[in-house]
């Protein structure tokens, strides 16, 4: 059965590290540049929980990407800002939301979704789903999330433990995440 990730997880995973590696961890993501790399988008309500995201997906060969620091964006939103988005978001190998109830909100994250969507289809895009409960999930697939595929944690076919994987619910299968950020 697979599950998706709680807030308290993703917390627990940043705070295994201790400050200065969770501002290391933040930095890198930051300064980095897009090409080839795994584009992550999020709420700015959820900057808590980005550490622990980069850590599971860096844990499994991404290399992450966030806008927030990118030397291309000016200072304040603007159509810069939008145009500069567009060019990242083309330019990243692989597009991960970092989704939960505040990202619908975000004037960012959906039409980042939707940039995604069409420069690199549905196979290259994967939701990592942030629930308060295991079981409150239901926001996940409102309108257009339910197109994507989600990173969760559970019994894959052919593997003895859990493991991280990319589940395409529609289909009911699923493919495990370090072989989906590497094709």
């Amino acid at each position: 059965m697979a599950e998706y990730t709680t807030r308290d997880t993703f917390l627990q995973f940043q705070r295994e590290l201790n400050l200065q590696e969770q501002t290391n961890v933040r930095k890198r993501a930051e300064e980095r540049t897009p090409s080839g790399a795994t584009f992550l988008s999020h709420s700015s309500k959820d900057s808590d929980l980005v550490v622990g995201a980069i850590r599971v997906l860096e844990g499994h060969g991404a290399t992450i990407y966030m806008d927030k620091k990118d030397p291309k964006l000016p200072p304040y939103t603007s159509k810069e800002t939008a145009s500069t988005l567009k060019s990242r978001i083309q330019q990243s190998k692989k597009f991960v939301m970092l989704a939960s109830e505040n990202s619908k909100e975000s004037k960012w994250v959906p039409w980042e979704l939707g940039l995604a969507d069409g420069y690199k289809g549905t196979n290259k895009i994967a939701l990592f789903p942030a629930v308060e409960e295991t079981y409150k999930t239901a926001w996940t697939s409102w309108e257009y999330l339910g197109l994507y595929d989600r990173i969760v944690w559970g019994k894959l076919e052919g593997h003895d433990n859990k493991v991280w994987m990319v589940l395409d619910e529609a289909k009911n299968t699923a493919i495990e995440l370090s072989s989906w950020l590497k094709s």
